[in-house]
């Protein structure tokens, strides 16, 4: 059987991160969308996605295709339930496609769902979905993908032993991948697990606290303060005081300032004393920008932070304002607080905005990625073309 990840309207509801990956790329905890449905299926998957994202995350297609809403999460009931599809079912729950069955024939261009096909049958599911539609869910869901996949990878295996000069709390819920490096630290385990991934480095004086994961090469500064609720992605440097947070990847917070209830994408950077407001004065429900409503909604959550988009900058003592998104390859800067919505590509700050030549983002990213021994890949490149040219020409 050959799978295939599709996004429906929750791709909308999820940019600015989905500008530059399909939905099923959204990290969670440990894993992706994507990497948790290859363990529970047992196989790669491709994605049918945007034309301008489709080189970078071509579509595999096969004789026999299971396509797959990638905004449900999976579990072993719905597992069991996708495989036992027969060709021209689709499962469905109420009115939400979860996934359909076609042939080679049936797959023509990247048109997602029954219309046009001959003979559907729907098979309804009736158990729980968990689902990812919003921005706030990938804060909201943090807890439950650290248990999950905590579970999920240390399944029959041993972590590497802790050295006696780490003091810890609770250390059976403590796994440590080889390769990781533990200075002088703190960790206390007793309210959640920590996952320290391969070659990973927790540095002298920090302080870190369950549920936390800390991804392979990876590494957490002199002195921070990491509370629960955190993922830090692969190849990134975290510092300071960092909570119910999630980093995608290759991004860094290298210094002092708060980050609460934010979500920051890959390739970002994060000035010196730079802080999020996650809290409202009045303790009122924050709104957060949505680029469905082109305008602010009401998301109902009390905490809310910032919302950063893959490639995006901020220079030192930035401040950013409850419930802030900033698109993609933003940089931005200054004294006093930012807009709640900063688009794409938008240069400055609070004395004035502008937007950034893409050839200068371009090079900006050529450097970044020169730093961690890596290339701009043409793909990457092309990605960040077609999404300036889509924003300039409306």
């Amino acid at each position: 059987m050959n799978y295939i990840l599709f996004s429906d309207n929750a791709r909308n509801q999820m940019l600015p991160f989905t500008f530059t990956r399909p939905l099923a790329d959204i990290r969670l905890g440990i894993f992706t969308i994507r990497q948790r449905w290859e363990m529970y299926l047992g196989s790669k998957t491709s994605t049918l996605t945007q034309d301008y994202l489709s080189r970078r995350f071509p579509l595999v297609k096969g004789i026999d295709n299971t396509l797959i809403n990638a905004s449900i999460l999976p579990d072993a009931k719905l597992i069991a339930a996708i495989q036992a599809l027969l060709p021209n079912q689709t499962l469905v729950q109420n009115e939400l496609l979860i996934a359909y069955r076609v042939g080679e024939n049936d797959m023509e261009g990247d048109h997602v769902g029954s219309d046009g096909f001959e003979n559907i049958e729907p098979v309804e599911y009736a158990e729980t979905l968990s689902r990812v539609s919003h921005l706030m869910d990938i804060v909201n869901l943090i807890n439950n993908s650290i248990n999950h996949d905590y579970a999920l990878i240390t399944k029959g295996r041993t972590s590497m032993p802790i050295p006696e000069h780490v003091r810890v709390i609770a250390p059976e819920n403590v796994f440590v991948e080889e390769g990781a490096k533990l200075e002088m630290a703190m960790i206390n385990a007793s309210e959640g697990p920590v996952y320290l991934g391969k070659k990973s480095h927790v540095m002298d004086g920090a302080i870190l606290r369950g549920p936390l994961v800390l991804c392979d090469n990876s590494t957490i500064k002199l002195g921070a303060k990491i509370y629960g609720n955190t993922v830090i992605g692969p190849h990134c440097k975290v510092g300071g005081e960092v909570s119910d947070s999630l980093f995608f990847g290759y991004s860094n917070k290298g210094h002092d300032g708060f980050l609460g209830h934010s979500v920051i994408g890959e390739w970002c950077n994060i000035g010196a004393d730079t802080n999020t407001s996650n809290l409202k004065n009045n303790y009122s429900a924050v709104r957060l920008w949505s680029y469905v409503e082109n305008g602010f909604t009401n998301t109902r959550q009390t905490f809310c932070g910032t919302f950063m988009g893959d490639y995006a900058k901020c220079g030192i003592n930035t401040m950013f304002n409850t419930g802030t998104v900033v698109g993609v390859g933003a940089q931005i800067f200054g004294a006093g607080y930012m807009k709640n919505y900063i688009p794409s590509f938008t240069f400055g700050g609070p004395s004035g905005y502008s937007t950034v030549d893409i050839e200068k983002v371009l090079a900006t990213e050529r450097l970044t990625h020169a730093r961690r021994g890596l290339e701009l890949s043409a793909e990457e490149e092309e990605i960040l073309r077609s999404l300036y040219h889509q924003d300039q020409n409306g």
